[in-house]
């Protein structure tokens, strides 16, 4: 591929000796991954998965994958897996997420870094998952639906509207910044005609605006995570010195380096904060994956997060309809906070901030719509669902016709108890189906089917 003439004398400038070694690794393959979602595959899915898998040394659950099209499977419809480019998930392995904990992904669409963190915290907890960009958002929001995630609520805000929000409220926070995304090259080759110099001060000024608000939002023992998908210094090693110099109440975490990672380079930039060396930076010539740096930082102190609670009235009357569906449907209902919004209800995590003011795309889990006499229960609700929770479920192998019938919304011939159904695929939740007479009306969501087999 063709590389910016810019952009390659900078790395030479950087890499010295290396740069040729650099430079060849974009004459190969990029490699691909997924991320299996601990929540739904088994561990007996490695030796049944469709596809040949090997392990991703830095990610519990990331997996290389060479042929194959693990996107068009209905595995990934149900939520079995996340594709995600294989240095993408170390930012988040490094977070390390712990159940019950309250955590922020700060800048987080498409979603594979929240889903990431959400596997880590075991469905408990409270997940905030930001994107500023309206559409990225609904992208977001989607991607953790498919997933079937509970403890996770989606905003749609700017950095300083939730630093006005949650001043030193959140345990853990990861802020994946935006970027001149220069190792994305390789990827995605019309990124680098869109590269400039300008750009990467221009990212470096919004980096730091943005680890600003994250700072304030940081417990005094929490960890902030800062990662960016460029190698250029002014927004990494940059980045981290400029803020360290803001907040000296931040310190850089030593941290252990896998399968030739490389450590920050205080020569790289001026006036270099002690300690960077601990920072982490993938090169695509070192590592099996694209380019990536990180750094794992902690505010000094030890306090427990304020706390905000959330202030909601919904009625019994208003659930009504659910319960009834609860009590028919399913085995055991999920505990939470109900919220109402019009006729669509939801169940929030026990604990829930208060999100007054806040743009919310999905206060977590969807359960389902209100209407006149009965519950229709949501898409969401059948992806977080599992088999064993449920009082009727109709199961299609992954190859059958059927599968591919539903997946397409055709109504299919079955037989089972009448009333709804959970769908599922080899096992795996994908969706609901309403039986009678033997014929299954199909419920899977006319704006995720397929257009053919």
């Amino acid at each position: 591929m063709k590389l910016p003439e810019e952009f390659k004398n900078r790395m030479r400038g950087i890499l010295g000796m290396e740069y040729a070694a650099f430079e060849r690794s974009y004459q190969e393959k990029s490699s691909k991954a997924l991320r299996l979602n601990p929540s739904k595959a088994a561990e007996d899915f490695l030796e049944r998965a469709p596809f040949a898998l090997e392990a991703v040394p830095w990610a519990e659950y990331g997996y290389y994958y060479e042929e194959g099209f693990p996107g068009k499977h209905p595995y990934h419809a149900a939520g079995v897996y996340y594709i995600q480019e294989a240095s993408a998930m170390a930012p988040a392995a490094y977070l390390g997420a712990k159940p019950h904990e309250r955590i922020l992904d700060l800048c987080a669409a498409p979603g594979g870094k929240t889903t990431q963190i959400a596997a880590d915290m075991r469905g408990t907890g409270i997940l905030i998952s930001n994107e500023i960009h309206s559409a990225r958002a609904k992208i977001l929001s989607e991607n953790v639906e498919r997933m079937g995630l509970s403890n996770t609520i989606v905003t749609n805000e700017t950095p300083e509207k939730l630093a006005g929000a949650f001043e030193e409220y959140f345990d853990r926070i990861l802020v994946d910044a935006p970027c001149s995304g220069e190792g994305m090259f390789r990827k995605n080759e019309a990124a680098g005609g869109e590269w400039s110099l300008g750009q990467i001060q221009l990212c470096a000024d919004r980096q730091d605006r943005i680890l600003d608000c994250a700072a304030a939002m940081l417990r005094r023992g929490g960890r902030l995570v800062y990662s960016t998908c460029t190698f250029a210094p002014e927004e990494n090693e940059g980045s981290i010195s400029r803020f360290l110099k803001r907040f000296p109440e931040f310190e850089i975490c030593q941290t252990e380096k896998m399968d030739k990672m490389m450590g920050g380079n205080p020569f790289w930039v001026p006036d270099a904060a002690d300690n960077i060396e601990e920072t982490i930076r993938l090169f695509p010539h070192k590592v099996r994956g694209e380019g990536h740096y990180l750094a794992v930082l902690q505010k000094k102190g030890m306090q427990p997060g304020l706390e905000y609670p959330l202030e909601s009235e919904v009625l019994e009357k208003d659930c009504g309809l659910w319960l009834d569906f609860s009590r028919e449907c399913l085995k055991e209902r999920p505990q939470g906070i109900y919220l109402l919004f019009g006729s669509q209800l939801y169940l929030a995590p026990p604990k829930t901030p208060r999100l007054k003011g806040l743009k919310v795309l999905r206060p977590a889990l969807h359960l389902g719509t209100n209407k006149k006499n009965r519950f229709e229960p949501s898409h969401a609700l059948a992806l977080y669902l599992k088999p064993n929770e449920v009082n009727q479920t109709i199961n299609f192998a992954s190859e059958s016709s059927e599968i591919h019938q539903y997946l397409s919304g055709e109504a299919i011939h079955a037989e089972g108890e009448k009333g709804w159904n959970l769908v599922t695929v080899d096992g795996y939740s994908i969706g609901w189906g309403k039986l009678s007479g033997g014929i299954l009306k199909n419920h899977y969501p006319k704006g995720l089917r397929f257009s053919g087999k």
